[in-house]
């Protein structure tokens, strides 16, 4: 393989962030959840616990099933091809919601459509990022696991402007949508699907896989199963990589609950309209995609556990402004903070777990990290609820998500940064 078709495949392989990102833009984060709620259920306390039972059983699911499928995944040698399966999975998820029309009879399909894209959406993701290592050299496992990142915020971003200015904000809408029947909102289902299904399609293409080793699926299932149950029987011996995942789950479980709680906070503390929480989630995003990308390099230079540090202190001190702002003035620029260090944080964690792990069982360990990342994913907007409820504060409830971070920062300083593959030292501090 010559040099130009090495890059090809790295910026395909980027570009699958591009292709996924508008699923939790417009499905999960901005547009179906508030359809789903408002007129769909017609009741936004009943409509998000029904989102969030949805939310949480496909969570359990991939929690379950990553580690398990990733070894499966070992045995067998390739990525992409399970990468296929769940990204179809999700197109096809995401295209039924075109369905799902503004009246409690479709509660359950979308729920169940909803639940089923997810599921494709994250296992596409743990087997994408398992073959991150095998594409790269480590000295350039940061710039492109940023790259992607920041690919992935913009890809998230300019679906979600082009859903708003052609489907949701103009007072006809085109193609002749049927307003009344909500078919300009239910577009976006078709929309996220046609997006994942094109961009998709240059890493099946131009990235490079591993060879299929030939194992029937019977005997994968059985040596992957028994692959991981030794992967786990090793973690009590293999300190570093079970610390970090701990690390992981409980500063993942922070940014999870910031992600659904920051524009609640920012509509009810401050007032802000539908509009300006969208805008305020626009320009967040933009931060973290030039966060993701900056630290990316970074990441290269001084190592990805220091940069995940940086982002946790980042994090907390960001936190802190935007619990004591009192002026919009201090919520944008906490707001913009936290978009600077949200993306780091997300991207250097994709890097280490690669520097930490042996590739024959990357797969594996890529589904413990997802596994990490879903396990308690339910504690953080737990404790916000019951806070917030307490002390009848949106402020006391947010200032619990500054925990999850210093917990997870003083529990980095036990993980080392690794050695690179070919045995040279460490990045320089």
């Amino acid at each position: 393989m010559n040099d130009w078709q090495a890059r090809r495949g790295r910026w395909s392989w980027a570009l699958y962030d591009w292709a996924n990102s508008p699923f939790t833009t417009l499905v999960i984060t901005f547009v179906f959840p508030a359809y789903f709620q408002q007129a769909i259920v017609k009741d936004a306390v009943q409509g998000q616990a029904l989102w969030g039972y949805a939310v949480a059983a496909s969570g359990l699911t991939i929690a379950i099933l990553a580690p398990i499928l990733g070894a499966i995944a070992d045995a067998r040698g390739g990525r992409k091809p399970w990468i296929f399966v769940f990204t179809w999975i999700c197109v096809l998820g995401s295209t039924l919601l075109w369905f799902a029309e503004p009246s409690p009879a479709w509660i359950t399909f979308s729920l169940v459509c909803v639940a089923f894209s997810i599921i494709g959406y994250e296992f596409g993701i743990v087997f994408n990022n398992a073959m991150l290592p095998d594409i790269v050299s480590d000295d350039r496992l940061g710039r492109l696991s940023g790259t992607a990142w920041g690919l992935g915020y913009a890809g998230g971003l300019a679906a979600l402007a082009l859903a708003l200015v052609v489907f949701i904000w103009p007072e006809t809408a085109p193609f002749g949508l049927d307003k009344e029947a909500a078919e300009h909102v239910r577009a976006t289902g078709p929309l996220v699907a046609l997006w994942l299904a094109l961009f998709s399609v240059p890493l099946f293409f131009f990235t490079p896989d591993r060879p299929s080793r030939g194992v029937a699926i019977g005997d994968a299932m059985r040596t992957g199963l028994s692959d991981l149950r030794a992967t786990l029987a090793t973690l009590p011996k293999n300190r570093t990589v079970a610390i970090y995942l701990i690390a992981h789950m409980i500063y993942a479980d922070g940014l999870i609950t910031l992600f659904a709680f920051g524009g609640v906070y920012a509509a009810g503390q401050f007032g802000l309209s539908l509009t300006e929480v969208i805008t305020f989630g626009i320009v967040l995003n933009v931060a973290a995609g030039l966060g993701a990308l900056v630290f990316g390099w970074l990441d290269d230079r001084i190592g990805s556990k220091r940069v995940i540090v940086l982002a946790l202190i980042g994090l907390i001190a960001a936190s802190f402004l935007a619990v004591a702002a009192t002026t919009l003035t201090g919520l944008w620029a906490a707001g913009i903070a936290l978009g600077i260090f949200v993306g780091p944080a997300q991207a250097a964690s994709r890097s280490l777990m690669a520097r930490l792990t042996e590739p024959e069982h990357r797969a594996a360990y890529f589904g413990l990290y997802a596994l990490s990342g879903k396990a308690t994913a339910f504690l953080g907007p737990a404790l916000v609820a019951t806070v917030t409820a307490a002390a009848d504060s949106q402020r006391a409830g947010i200032a619990t998500i500054i925990a999850f971070f210093i917990v997870g920062l003083a529990l980095m300083a036990f993980v080392p940064e690794p050695q690179r593959r070919d045995g040279s030292p460490n990045p320089r501090p």
